[in-house]
């Protein structure tokens, strides 16, 4: 089942939110670094619609592990980004890059998302961008 996080990743790098949504079930659970869980398609949507708001992010070094019976999966990556608008509490934003490894964890039902996982180091990010 890693096809599906494959064309996952490949959506994020495209930009391309409709893409990264078809990946997912109806009920996924997002489950983000610093902050609540969401639920559900449009949860998803509007935190991306942040994400590209205040960053541009592209992932490399991609490897991405499956369960052997496929009903999940993990992935590590690393993030390349630029910040571009000041995100709430956290430091201005003035176009500062950054380097930051990360991963991310899936469950996997009926072929699609039902929970991603993200997990890097925030302490390391704020470093980069302060």
């Amino acid at each position: 089942m890693t096809h599906i996080v494959k064309r996952y990743f490949d959506a994020f790098n495209a930009k391309n939110i409709d893409a990264m949504i078809d990946c997912l079930s109806d009920d996924v659970q997002h489950h983000v670094n610093e902050g609540k869980t969401r639920v559900g398609k449009k949860a998803f949507r509007e935190f991306c619609a942040h994400m590209n708001r205040c960053y541009d992010e592209n992932l490399t070094k991609m490897v991405i592990f499956d369960a052997p019976d496929h009903s999940r999966a993990a992935a590590e990556y690393v993030v390349n980004g630029t910040y571009l608008a000041t995100d709430g509490d956290l430091p201005p934003a003035r176009g500062q890059t950054y380097s930051l490894s990360a991963g991310s964890f899936f469950d996997i039902k009926d072929g699609l998302i039902s929970r991603v996982t993200t997990r890097y180091n925030l302490t390391d990010w704020i470093r980069q961008v302060t």
